[in-house]
């Protein structure tokens, strides 16, 4: 079973946000997510749009041709 528990590695120590749900020795894998620098959620709002008619059944799959 696998169990994620999220943290911080801050010069080569991990600090996990809670407590591992067991006791006692494990074995763990630990992956490091590559931290992307000048992306912030909402950074694109308002720059993109979608038409009024998004949800209109497209022509391409009209049964009737």
């Amino acid at each position: 079973m696998l169990i994620a528990i999220e943290g911080i590695c801050e010069n080569g120590t991990i600090t996990l946000s809670e407590l591992p749900p067991f006791v006692g020795k494990t074995n763990v894998i630990v992956v490091f997510l590559e931290e992307k620098k000048g992306v912030r959620l909402g950074s694109l709002e308002g720059k993109a749009s979608i038409s009024d008619d998004f949800k209109e059944p497209l022509e391409d799959f009209d049964e009737q041709k």
